[in-house]
C-alpha cells in the first residue's frame, strides 16, 4: 500500500524533476522460430512478435493516464537472432533485421533489439554471418538495434571479436553517414552482458529467461539531483543514505508499473532495472548530480569517486525496493544523452580518458561517444578491449557505444534529435594500437574467473 505522502511525492517528482518510466521492454523468446528456410523462420518470427506484442502499446498508454506517470519507451528484446538464424544456410542475415522492423512497426514500439551474438569465447557460423550483417542492418532499419557480447569474466576477452566489431563499427558510420553516423548509436559491445536489460540499444532476451516476460527501466537523474541538493553540505554518508532512500521511492514506482503491465498481459513480471538514465533534457542530467555534490564540473578531479557513491547508492535503494532488480541498474554516463556531459566535453573537462575512467564504477561504459571519422579501426577495436578489460577484471558489465563521425573532427558535433541527443566530437589518442590489436587470439580469463 502506498501512503497519501508517497503519492504526493511521486507527483511532485513526475511534475517538477522529470520522473518517468524510461521504458517497459517485453522479451520474447524466438527459440521455435528456428527453420532451415529463412522464409519460414521469418514468418514465424513475425506472427510470434506481434501476437505477443500486439498490447504492449495500448496498455502502456492505458498505465500512463491511469497512473499519470510518463511511459517514454514500449520497447521489444528478442533471443539474439544469430541462435535463429543459424538453422538457415543464408549468408546475410539482413531478411531477419527487416522482419524484426516490420513486426516493431505493426505493434508500434520504439525499438527492438536482439540483432546479437554471444562470442565471447569463439564464434559459430550463425554468429559470424550475423556479425557481417550488422552494418546494412542498421542503415537500413530505424527500430533495430543490435549487440555483441565479446568477453566475460570466465572466459576473458576474444580478440577476434573485439577487431571485427572495430571494422563493423567503422563500417555502420560509413553507411549512415549522412545520418552522422547513426547506425551506431543502435550498436553496443559487450562484455558480461545481462540477459534482462530492458534498455537499448543492448537489450536481448536470454536464453535462460521465460517464453515471454515484461521488464521495465526506471529513470529519475533530475529526482535524485534534486534530493542531492537539500543535503546541501551534509557528509558523504548523509548523501549516500538520501540517494539510497530517492532510489527506493523510484524503483517502488517502476516494480507497480511493471507488474500492473504484466497481469494486464498475462504473462510474467521480469526485472525492474533501476539505471539513472539521462536524456538531453535540462535538469535530467547524471552529470549534474555529480556536480551537485560539488564538483565544478563533471570531468574534473573527483568525479569518478563521486560516480562510485552514486552508483553504489542507486543499488543499495533499489535491492532494497525490490526483491527482482537487474539489467545493467546503477548510472549511465552516455555523453550525447545527457546536456551535463555534453557540455562537460565541450569545455575540455570530460576527456575519454576520463570517461573510460569513470566506467570503472558505473552501470555501462563508453556511451554514446563521437570520435572523429577517420579514427583508425585499431584505435577503436583498442577502446573496446579496453572497455572489455575493466570489465573482466572488475566482474561487471562495461560497453562501448562509439561513432566514427565520417567528415567530421574534434569540436564539431554529430546531431542525432530526440533521446539520442547531440554530441561533441571527442579527441582519441594518436598513438596506434594497430600491432597490439593483430595479434588475434583470447585475452585469457583473470584468476578471479575461478571462483566456484
Amino acid at each position: 500500500m502506498f501512503t497519501i505522502q508517497e503519492i504526493i511525492e511521486t507527483i511532485k517528482m513526475v511534475q517538477e524533476e522529470s520522473l518517468d518510466i524510461r521504458t517497459i521492454t517485453m522479451g520474447i523468446s524466438l527459440l521455435e522460430c528456428t527453420h532451415e528456410n529463412h522464409k519460414i523462420a521469418c514468418t514465424k518470427i513475425y506472427d510470434k512478435i506481434t501476437r505477443l506484442a500486439s498490447r504492449l502499446v495500448p496498455v502502456g498508454e492505458e498505465l500512463e493516464r491511469e497512473f499519470g506517470i510518463p511511459i517514454v519507451n514500449k520497447r521489444i528484446s528478442v533471443t539474439p537472432v544469430s541462435l535463429i538464424a543459424g538453422a538457415s544456410s543464408l549468408e546475410d542475415y539482413l531478411p531477419y533485421a527487416l522482419t524484426m522492423e516490420r513486426a516493431a512497426e505493426e505493434v508500434g514500439v520504439n525499438f527492438i533489439g536482439g540483432f546479437s551474438a554471444l562470442v565471447h569465447k569463439g564464434y559459430t557460423e550463425g554468429d559470424r554471418r550475423l556479425i557481417n550483417s550488422i552494418p546494412q542492418a542498421l542503415a537500413e532499419t530505424e527500430r533495430v538495434c543490435a549487440s555483441v557480447n565479446v568477453a566475460t569474466t570466465k572466459t576473458g576477452i576474444n580478440m577476434d571479436a573485439v577487431f571485427h566489431m572495430g571494422r563493423v563499427i567503422k563500417e555502420t558510420a560509413e553507411l549512415t553517414a549522412d545520418r552522422d553516423g547513426l547506425g551506431c548509436a543502435k550498436l553496443v559491445v559487450f562484455a558480461n552482458v545481462p540477459e534482462d536489460n530492458p534498455f537499448m540499444a543492448g537489450a536481448f532476451h536470454g536464453v535462460g529467461e521465460p517464453e515471454c516476460v515484461i521488464n521495465t527501466g526506471v529513470s529519475g537523474p533530475g529526482v535524485v539531483k534534486k534530493a542531492v541538493e537539500r543535503v546541501g553540505d551534509g557528509d558523504f554518508g548523509l548523501l549516500a543514505e538520501t540517494i539510497k532512500k530517492t532510489a527506493f521511492k523510484i524503483t517502488r514506482m517502476g516494480e507497480l508499473v511493471g507488474r500492473e503491465a504484466a497481469r494486464r498481459m498475462n504473462i510474467p513480471f521480469g526485472i525492474v532495472d533501476i539505471s539513472l538514465a539521462p536524456t538531453p533534457a535540462v535538469g535530467d542530467s547524471v552529470a549534474e548530480i555529480l556536480e551537485a555534490m560539488g564538483l565544478e564540473r563533471c570531468g574534473s578531479h573527483g568525479t569518478t569517486a563521486a560516480l562510485a557513491l552514486l552508483n553504489d547508492a542507486v543499488k543499495k535503494g533499489g535491492a532494497m525496493a525490490s526483491s527482482y532488480v537487474g539489467g545493467l541498474s546503477g548510472a549511465f554516463i552516455p555523453v550525447s544523452e545527457d546536456e551535463g556531459m555534453i557540455r562537460a566535453a565541450s569545455e575540455g573537462a570530460l576527456s575519454l580518458e576520463k570517461l573510460e575512467a569513470m566506467t570503472s564504477v558505473c552501470s555501462v561504459g563508453l556511451d554514446m561517444i563521437a570520435v572523429p571519422g577517420d579514427t583508425p579501426v585499431e584505435t577503436i577495436a583498442a577502446i573496446i578491449a579496453d572497455e572489455a578489460a575493466i570489465g573482466v577484471v572488475n566482474q561487471k558489465t562495461t560497453a562501448v557505444r562509439i561513432i566514427p563521425a565520417f567528415g567530421k573532427t574534434v569540436g564539431d558535433y554529430v546531431e542525432f534529435g530526440g533521446l539520442l541527443g547531440r554530441a561533441p566530437v571527442m579527441a582519441v589518442n594518436k598513438f596506434s594500437a594497430e600491432d597490439f590489436i593483430k595479434r588475434g587470439g583470447r585475452i585469457p580469463a583473470p584468476v578471479n574467473s575461478l571462483g566456484n
